[in-house]
């Protein structure tokens, strides 16, 4: 509920700005990660072929898991017939050479490995094409309505498609839950097997625009340029998704501007009560009171010019009868810039109070008693 109702106030100052930029690009989308807010959208959920941005997909299902203990960084994958003979975009993988998650991640991050992507896909799933099971179920879960994945590298495929912000939707839950994906999104220069296969990344933002974080390129003859492009700055973080631009170097003037308007238009406020909050009486419970806190996430997407002028206001109940769960709604901070409210974020019991029992209650009288006599 808090989310619903920051993300309204957000909507209320964000949309006299909306369209205030433009890209040569058919399809595109800016996104703030933390709330998820859409910053601009063209044509955003029209379908359309990913090509290696597909891989992001990919990405984030290694990183998932590692998290859950099923991989490591250090885990060594074998590379199969099949992972070697993928066209396009390679580190030239030899059938049952072997390589760590960790460098294969690299490849797949650096310079778009198609042989790495898949070689991943197989030692996480058995089969590439039990991988895309995952990778559909995975887009499902994340609302990717326009989606379905073919393989786990973007090579054409027919029904291959996705759409901006599909790919917005999958490259948030990827730099806001994995972070650490920035030890190779971001690297611009490297190397592999020991220096004998050099490394270029194939994302031009990372060497050419300041607080460039990631994230993955894409192009094939029928995708044409693709690419979704991170970057953050003053603790703010955007996605800035391009989608069959004309040329390679258009897919990255589009980002730019995307991100370069995002930059300067926002910010991004982390909100926290100016005041202590006092505590709420609790009738009936096992103690007196309890206490209000602003749930963690409470981030504000506001335009710059609002963002410097806010003010906070609280209104809370009397009391609440108990049992009090952790999380009830106890009040509101209300944030306001000039006359307008920006967003109205509840205050929830940071603790769980239960209801007193006969017993508890006939001790408490007993001892209140004896104190008094």
């Amino acid at each position: 509920m808090k989310k619903i109702i920051a993300l309204l106030g957000a909507v209320l100052v964000l949309a006299t700005s909306a369209r205030a930029v433009e890209v040569a690009a058919p399809s595109a989308l800016l996104m703030e990660k933390e709330t998820g807010t859409v910053l601009f959208a063209k044509n955003e959920h029209t379908k359309l072929e990913p090509a290696s941005v597909t891989k992001v997909m990919t990405i984030l299902l290694t990183m998932e898991a590692i998290d859950s203990g099923q991989l490591s960084y250090d885990t060594v994958v074998t590379a199969s017939a099949h992972a070697c003979s993928m066209g396009g975009s390679q580190i030239w993988l030899k059938e049952n050479e072997q390589m760590t998650v960790s460098d294969m991640l690299k490849a797949v991050c650096v310079v778009s490995a198609n042989d790495c992507a898949v070689a991943l896909a197989e030692q996480i799933a058995g089969s590439e094409d039990a991988f895309v099971e995952r990778m559909n179920q995975r887009a499902k879960e994340l609302g990717m309505n326009d989606t379905t994945f073919k393989n786990a590298t973007g090579l054409p495929a027919q029904g291959h498609v996705t759409s901006a912000y599909d790919i917005a939707l999958m490259s948030r839950e990827l730099i806001l839950h994995h972070p650490d994906i920035r030890q190779y999104t971001t690297i611009w220069m490297d190397s592999l097997r020991n220096g004998a296969s050099e490394l270029v990344n194939t994302n031009k933002l990372i060497r050419f625009f300041d607080g460039a974080t990631g994230l993955k390129t894409g192009s094939t003859d029928s995708a044409l340029y693709c690419l979704s492009g991170t970057a953050e700055r003053d603790g703010m973080e955007l996605i800035a998704v391009i989608m069959k631009d004309a040329t390679s170097a258009q897919r990255f003037e589009d980002a730019k501007t995307l991100l370069s308007y995002g930059f300067s238009t926002y910010s991004l406020e982390h909100v926290t009560p100016q005041e202590a909050l006092p505590p709420v009486t609790v009738h009936l419970g096992t103690q007196a009171t309890v206490q209000p806190v602003l749930e963690e996430g409470s981030a504000l997407l506001l335009e710059k010019a609002r963002a410097g002028n806010l003010e906070q206001s609280v209104s809370l109940m009397e009391a609440v009868e108990a049992p009090v769960a952790r999380g009830t709604l106890l009040g509101t901070l209300t944030i306001t810039s000039g006359e307008e409210t920006v967003a109205e974020l509840p205050l929830v019991a940071g603790e769980e109070i239960p209801r007193i029992t006969f017993g508890q209650m006939l001790l408490r009288v007993l001892q209140t008693a004896f104190l008094a006599g």
